[in-house]
C-alpha cells in the first residue's frame, strides 16, 4: 500500500486506541477490541505496532502533543497568569470528565516506559509552563514576590498529579474535575497579592455566572 495510506491507517489505530484507553482504561481494552472497533484485523494492527506497549507508547505521544497544544492555547487566550489558570481549569476539566480515572494507574503499573514519558513531560515541559506563569505573576504584582518559584512550581506539579492517586482520592468518592478545581483555586489564593485576590474573585464570579 502507498506510504500515505499506511500512515493514515497507523494514525487511525493510534487515535482509536487513544479514545478507548481514555474512556475505559488501558488494561481493559485489548488489541482485539481495538481491531473490532476499527473494522480491521488484529494482524493489521501488528503490522504497525509490535505489541500493546508500542501502541500505548504511540498514544502517549498523542496525549503529550495535545497537552502542549492546550497549554499554548491557554496562554494565548489568557489576560494574565491568574486568568491562564482559570482557562486551564476549564480545558482540563473537560478532559477529566471524559477520562477513566484508572488510566494513570494502568500506565504506571503495566506500561512503565510510557509512564516515564508522561513523567518526563511533567517534569520538563509542565514545570517550565508553571514556572513561567509564577514569574509573570510576580512581575505583574498579582503573585507575591516573596514566594520560592522553584519550590512552588514543583509543589504545583505534585498536587496536580496527586488527584490520580487512589491512595489520596479513592475512585468514585470525588470527581476528578472537582478535585482539580479545588486544588487549583487553593493554590492561587496562596500565591496572590491583594490585587491578585481581586482577579481570582472576578474569574470565580464569571465561572459561577457561566454555570448558572
Amino acid at each position: 500500500m502507498p506510504d500515505f495510506e499506511a500512515m493514515e491507517i497507523q494514525e487511525r489505530i493510534a487515535q482509536k486506541a487513544h479514545d478507548l484507553f481514555l474512556q475505559y482504561g488501558i488494561r481493559s481494552i485489548s488489541m482485539d477490541e481495538i481491531a473490532a472497533q476499527l473494522g480491521i484485523s488484529k494482524k493489521t494492527i501488528y503490522q504497525f505496532y509490535t505489541d500493546k506497549d508500542a501502541l500505548v507508547d504511540s498514544v502517549i505521544a498523542i496525549v503529550v502533543k495535545e497537552n502542549e497544544d492546550e497549554c499554548f492555547c491557554c496562554q494565548r487566550k489568557s489576560e494574565n497568569p491568574i486568568h491562564e489558570v482559570f482557562v486551564a481549569i476549564e480545558m482540563v476539566q473537560e478532559m477529566l470528565r471524559a477520562m477513566n480515572p484508572t488510566v494513570m494507574y494502568d500506565l504506571q503499573k503495566y506500561h512503565p516506559a510510557a509512564f516515564q514519558k508522561i513523567s518526563d513531560h511533567k517534569n520538563k515541559f509542565l514545570y517550565k509552563q508553571i514556572k513561567e506563569n509564577l514569574e509573570k505573576g510576580i512581575e505583574l504584582q498579582i503573585y507575591r514576590d516573596d514566594i520560592d518559584v522553584e519550590i512552588l512550581s514543583r509543589f504545583r506539579l505534585v498536587t496536580t498529579f496527586m488527584l490520580f492517586s487512589p491512595d489520596f482520592f479513592p475512585p468514585g468518592k470525588h470527581k476528578l474535575d472537582m478535585i482539580m478545581e479545588e486544588i487549583s483555586i487553593h493554590f492561587l489564593y496562596g500565591l496572590a497579592t491583594p490585587k491578585g485576590v481581586k482577579l481570582i474573585q472576578k474569574y470565580q464570579q464569571q465561572r459561577q455566572n457561566k454555570h448558572i
